[in-house]
C-alpha cells in the first residue's frame, strides 16, 4: 500500500512550480507592495515569441516587465518580491525583483530572443539580489552567504542535474535551500542513474515535501510521481508509474 496515495502527490505537486516554459500555468500571479496585480503569460509554440513566458500587469497585458526563457522558475519572497532561480552553466543561479521597480518594455525588443539569448532573464531593470551555487557541490549540509533579500524563504527544492562519474552514479540531485538559515542540502538522487533511466529524456521537472509526513514527493518526467525515503535520496516508490 502507497505511504501517500495518489490525489495527495497530485495536489501537492498541482501547487509545485515547475521549469518554464511547459509549466508555465504553474507559476504564482501575486500583487506587489503597491497592490498592482501582476500575472503570467504564455506566447504559444509559432512565431518569433514562441515558447516565451512573460510577466505582466494584469490591467495592461501588453505592457510586458519581464521575460523568462528556458528552465527559469519564479518563487515569491515574502513579503512583497520575486524570486527566480534557474541553471547557469554549472551553477543555480537565485535572483530577486522588486516587481515595482521593472520596467515596461516593447514584445518587439524579444522577437527571436528566446531561441538565440543563452541568457534566461530579460529584464530592464537589474534584480535587487544575485547569487550562484554550484551544482558540483557534495552531499551533506554547507553553510551559504545568502543575499538579505532572499532571506525570508524558509524552503526552496531545487531539482538539478549532477554530475555522474559512471552509469551507476546519481545524474541528478535536489538542491534543498534553507535560505532563512543560511543553509543548502545537497540531496544526491541514488536511484536516478544512467543505467536506470534514459537521462536527458527522462528528467526530474519538480518535489515538493509533504507537509504531513515531511517527504519529499517529486515528478519524474516520462516516468511518474514517486516518493523519497527519509533520507531524501532513495526512492521509496513510485505512487504513479507510466507505462
Amino acid at each position: 500500500m502507497s505511504q501517500i496515495d495518489a490525489s495527495r502527490a497530485r495536489k501537492i505537486l498541482s501547487t509545485t512550480i515547475g521549469p518554464a516554459p511547459s509549466y508555465w500555468q504553474t507559476f504564482p500571479a501575486f500583487r506587489s507592495q503597491s497592490s498592482q496585480q501582476f500575472v503570467w503569460a504564455h506566447h504559444g509554440s509559432e512565431g518569433p515569441l514562441a515558447h516565451l513566458v512573460t510577466l505582466g500587469l494584469e490591467q495592461e497585458p501588453g505592457n510586458i516587465r519581464m521575460a523568462l526563457n528556458t528552465y527559469c522558475r519564479p518563487f515569491l519572497v515574502p513579503p512583497n518580491l520575486l524570486g527566480i532561480w534557474c541553471p547557469e552553466g554549472r551553477s543555480i543561479r537565485l535572483t530577486c525583483f522588486d516587481p515595482d521597480q521593472l520596467k515596461a518594455f516593447d514584445l518587439a525588443e524579444i522577437a527571436g530572443w528566446f531561441k538565440q539569448s543563452s541568457d534566461r532573464i530579460y529584464a530592464k531593470k537589474a534584480p535587487v539580489a544575485d547569487f550562484e551555487i554550484s551544482v558540483i557541490s557534495g552531499p551533506g549540509t554547507h553553510k551559504i552567504e545568502v543575499p538579505a533579500q532572499l532571506a525570508s524563504v524558509d524552503e526552496l527544492i531545487v531539482p538539478t542535474s549532477y554530475k555522474a562519474m559512471s552509469n551507476d552514479d546519481p545524474a541528478f540531485a535536489l538542491f534543498v535551500f534553507y535560505l532563512r538559515a543560511g543553509l543548502v542540502e545537497v540531496l544526491p538522487q541514488k536511484w536516478f542513474t544512467g543505467a536506470q533511466y534514459q537521462v536527458g529524456q527522462q528528467w526530474i521537472t519538480r518535489a515538493a515535501r509533504d507537509s504531513d509526513s515531511q517527504r519529499i514527493v517529486g515528478e519524474c518526467f516520462g516516468v511518474g510521481t514517486f516518493l523519497l525515503e527519509e533520507d531524501g535520496c532513495r526512492l521509496a516508490e513510485w505512487v504513479e508509474r507510466r507505462t
